[in-house]
C-alpha cells in the first residue's frame, strides 16, 4: 500500500508540473503575440511582400505591381503614390495588399521608384510608407526577313546584336506577337494560307483552323487576352467562293487550338473589310468597309455604332480608345467611347504634305506624321515629324535620298519609333508575296526624345506594329 501511495503523490506532482509548465509557455506565446501586433500597431503599415513583372511591363499596357502589407488598409488615394519617371497609373485596395496598374508600357532599361506614403490600418494607429524600386529590362522585339529557301523571324534587342533566330520557313507573308505566342502566316505556291502558332522562342508550333482554303491578310493581334484577327478570302472567289475579304477572330490559347474561327458579323451594308484595328482595353473592332463606311463593332455580339464614312484608318494608340482616321475634308481623331470627334492640329504646309499619321500611346495631342515635299506629283523629300496640340513640327526622322518609306510605328511605351524604308527604291524591285514588299528592307530605330538614329535593322514587320505594311 505505501508503494502504491508514494507512487500516486508522483504522478500528482508530475501533472501539476506539466499543468504549470504548459500555462507558463500558452502565457509567453500570448504575450509574443500581443507584443507583435503592438509592434505593427506601432510601427504602421510595412510591406511584407511585392509582386512584380517588369517584363511584361515593357511589353504592354496594364501591368501591376502588388504590395501586400502587415495591416488591412484604408482605401488609398492616388494622391499617396508617386511614381519616378512619372508614368500614369490606377490604384486599387483589397485588404492588405495594394494594387498599382499602369495604363502603359513603361520605358524599358529604367530604374522605377514607386512610393506610396500616408498607408493607415484600418485599426487605426500611426501611418506607414512604402517604397519599392524595380528595374525594367533592355526592350526585346521580333523582325521578318525574306530572302532564300526560307523566311526566317529573329528576336533582337535594338541594337541588333545576337539576333537569334526562332522560326523559319517558306513564304512567310506576316507574323504578329502577342504576350505569350507568334502568329504566322504563310503561304504556299498555289497562293494559299496558312496559319501557325508557336511559343515566342518558336517552339510547339501547331495550325490554327481557317474557314477554308485562302487567303489570310490584314493579321493583327489585340493588346491582350492572345487573340487575333484577320480578313480571309476564299480561293475561289471567281468561280463560286463567297467569302471576301472577311474579318475572323482566333484564340491563340492552347485550350482553344481546335476551335473554328468566329466571323464578325455586320449587319447590312458591305461586309468586305478594307481595314480595321483593335480597340485597346475592349472587345470591339473598329472597321472600314469597302464601300467607306466606318463601324464600331462588338466581338461580343453588341449592336454596331456607325461612324459616318472614312477614307483611312491611321491607328489607336495603345491605351487609348481615340481613333486617327482620314475623312474626305481632312485628319480627325474620334473617341470610341463617346463617338465624339475633333480635327488634328494643321502644320505649316512649308512643313510638307502629310501622308499618314501615327498615335502616340498616352499623349492624344502629339502625334507623329510623314511629311512630303511635293513638286506637282514628284516627291522631293519626305520626313517624320512629331506634331504638337499646336502643331508645331519637330523632324526625327529624315528618310534618306532615293528611299521610300513603307511604314511607320511606335515602341509600347513610345519611347522609339520605327521606320522601314526600301533603300535605293528606283533598283529595289517588289518580291512575289501575296504581302509584295521591295526585296531589300531597312528598319531605322530612333528615340523619339532626342531625335537620335539607334540602329538600322535588316527586315520588315518589327512587331510593335499593329499592322503589317501595306504596298
Amino acid at each position: 500500500m505505501s508503494t502504491d501511495g508514494r507512487r500516486t503523490r508522483a504522478r500528482r506532482r508530475r501533472s501539476r508540473g506539466f499543468v504549470v509548465a504548459m500555462t507558463a509557455v500558452v502565457g509567453v506565446l500570448v504575450l509574443v503575440g500581443a507584443g507583435s501586433a503592438v509592434v505593427t500597431t506601432v510601427q504602421g503599415p510595412r510591406a511584407t511582400d511585392v509582386t512584380v513583372d517588369p517584363q511584361a511591363a515593357v511589353e504592354s499596357a496594364g501591368s501591376r505591381l502588388i504590395v501586400t502589407t502587415t495591416q488591412s488598409l484604408e482605401e488609398v488615394d492616388p494622391a499617396q503614390v508617386e511614381v519616378e519617371p512619372a508614368a500614369d497609373f490606377t490604384v486599387d485596395t483589397s485588404g492588405r495588399q495594394i494594387g498599382i496598374r499602369f495604363a502603359l508600357p513603361l520605358r524599358d532599361a529604367t530604374d522605377y521608384t514607386v512610393r506610396i506614403s500616408g498607408l493607415r490600418g484600418l485599426g487605426g494607429g500611426p501611418t506607414g510608407e512604402v517604397e519599392e524600386r524595380f528595374t525594367t529590362p533592355a526592350l526585346e522585339t521580333f523582325l521578318l526577313q525574306r530572302g532564300g529557301d526560307e523566311d526566317t523571324i529573329f528576336r533582337t534587342t535594338l541594337d541588333g546584336e545576337n539576333a537569334e533566330p526562332v522560326f523559319a520557313r517558306a513564304r512567310i507573308e506576316d507574323f504578329r506577337a502577342t504576350a505569350t505566342h507568334l502568329a504566322i502566316v504563310t503561304s504556299d505556291d498555289a497562293g494559299e494560307s496558312t496559319l501557325t502558332v508557336t511559343d515566342r522562342d518558336g517552339q510547339n508550333a501547331r495550325e490554327l483552323p481557317l474557314p477554308g482554303p485562302g487567303t489570310v491578310t490584314n493579321l493583327q493581334s489585340a493588346d491582350r487576352g492572345d487573340l487575333i484577327g484577320y480578313t480571309f478570302t476564299d480561293a475561289d472567289i471567281g468561280s463560286g467562293g463567297t467569302r471576301e475579304s472577311e474579318l475572323y477572330t482566333a484564340s491563340l490559347a492552347e485550350a482553344r487550338a481546335a476551335d473554328e474561327p468566329d466571323q464578325l458579323q455586320i449587319a447590312g451594308g458591305d461586309s468586305r473589310v478594307d481595314d480595321w484595328r483593335f480597340v485597346p482595353g475592349s472587345d470591339a473592332v473598329l472597321l472600314l468597309t469597302f464601300d467607306g463606311a466606318l463601324t464600331l463593332v462588338s466581338t461580343g455580339g453588341g449592336a454596331p455604332v456607325a461612324l459616318g464614312n472614312a477614307i483611312t484608318i491611321d491607328g489607336i494608340a495603345r491605351g487609348s480608345t481615340e481613333a486617327i482616321v482620314q475623312r474626305a475634308d481632312g485628319l480627325v481623331a474620334i473617341d470610341l467611347a463617346t463617338a465624339e470627334e475633333r480635327s488634328l492640329p494643321v502644320t505649316d504646309p512649308a512643313a510638307g504634305e502629310t501622308q499618314s499619321i501615327v498615335a502616340l500611346p498616352g499623349n492624344a495631342d502629339e502625334t507623329l506624321r510623314v511629311l512630303s515635299q511635293v513638286d506637282g506629283f514628284t516627291v522631293l523629300s519626305t520626313s517624320v515629324a512629331a506634331v504638337d496640340e499646336s502643331g508645331a513640327v519637330r523632324t526625327v526622322f529624315d528618310v534618306p535620298d532615293g528611299a521610300l518609306l513603307q511604314h511607320a510605328c511606335v515602341s509600347p511605351s513610345s519611347r522609339y519609333a520605327a521606320f522601314l524604308i526600301a533603300p535605293d527604291a528606283v533598283s529595289n524591285p517588289y518580291d512575289a508575296y501575296l504581302l509584295p514588299l521591295p526585296q531589300r528592307l531597312q528598319t531605322h530605330i530612333v528615340d523619339l526624345g532626342t531625335g537620335e538614329e539607334v540602329s538600322a535593322l535588316g527586315g520588315f514587320d518589327i512587331s510593335w506594329c499593329q499592322s503589317a505594311p501595306r504596298p
